[in-house]
């Protein structure tokens, strides 16, 4: 039933990853969340089956808005210096949750390991877990593709997200070996009782939206999903063509006033050596030598 929340329950087994390095400032992020305090500096929408990226400066918040109504978007964040620093969906689900939600982070890859952006608003916050279990903002799944595509339906589409994203990012000089697991933006999903992952129709509104905190310069790229929103099946016995259910989506970009950021700086990575026991092993084989 939707407005449950994310409140544990006494049978859960506690979380894996655990400690002080996963809490974070909620005076600051709720702050920053605030609509005050903030200046538009970019404002866009995205059509449907297409996609788009552009940059977010360290500081800044990044809107993403359901314009129309319910539409899934597939996100894709990296370092805007160096794009070798990307969104690592799969330690986001395990530092944070499969589905995320204010306050979260959205974490990046090794050898960085640090957050690349913070969620400070969510108006689907609420929508807890529904009877199906399904909850929104997923990283469970990753984005749509025309090789899988390919595979189910023996036809060729090219305007799945893998390839909308491949679009996107072509005049920042990225490929599609550049494009990686997303977070999927109003998406509602979780998993059967067969331990298998579902999709169900987007519970967005005209008006919802997502936002995030850049903790460093970023380039953010979305698709608009040719799914729209996920309530026509795309395969299997009952798929058809869900163009109906296509919308776009906006983003806009906010610049906060020097006062909101006071006292926040961005994140340093990972402070590991990076030795991997070569150094190790190279004293062990030095001393072979030596003997």
């Amino acid at each position: 039933m939707p407005g449950i929340g994310r409140e544990p329950r006494p049978d859960l087994t506690a979380a894996a990853y655990q400690g002080p390095a996963l809490e974070v400032d909620r005076t600051f992020y709720a702050s920053v969340g605030q609509e005050a305090g903030r200046t538009l500096v970019e404002s866009f929408e995205i059509p449907i089956r297409s996609g788009r990226a552009w940059e977010i400066p360290a500081g800044h918040v990044c809107r993403i808005v359901a314009v129309d109504g319910p539409q899934v978007g597939d996100l894709n964040i990296w370092h805007r210096h160096n794009p070798r620093e990307r969104f690592w969906a799969a330690r986001t689900r395990q530092l944070q949750a499969a589905h995320v939600t204010r306050f979260d982070r959205l974490w990046s890859t090794l050898p960085y390991l640090r957050p690349l952006a913070t969620i400070t608003a969510d108006t689907l916050e609420d929508y807890g877990v529904d009877g199906e279990g399904g909850r929104v903002h997923d990283t469970l799944g990753t984005r749509c593709d025309p090789y899988v595509n390919r595979m189910l339906t023996g036809e060729d589409f090219d305007y799945h997200c893998h390839s909308n994203l491949t679009r996107a990012v072509r005049p920042y000089g990225l490929t599609e070996y550049d494009v990686h697991d997303v977070l999927n933006v109003f998406q509602c999903t979780g998993l059967n009782d067969r331990d298998q992952y579902f999709m169900k129709a987007c519970p967005a509104r005209p008006g919802d939206f997502f936002e995030f905190f850049a903790e460093l310069d970023l380039l953010a790229a979305l698709s608009t999903c040719p799914g729209g929103d996920l309530s026509v099946p795309l395969w299997g016995p009952d798929a058809r063509d869900p163009l109906e259910v296509c919308r776009p989506l906006g983003v806009e970009v906010y610049r906060l006033e020097d006062a909101v950021l006071e006292g926040w700086q961005s994140p340093t990575v990972s402070a590991y050596a990076g030795a991997h026991g070569l150094q190790e092993e190279t004293w062990h084989q030095r001393a072979g030598r030596a003997g």
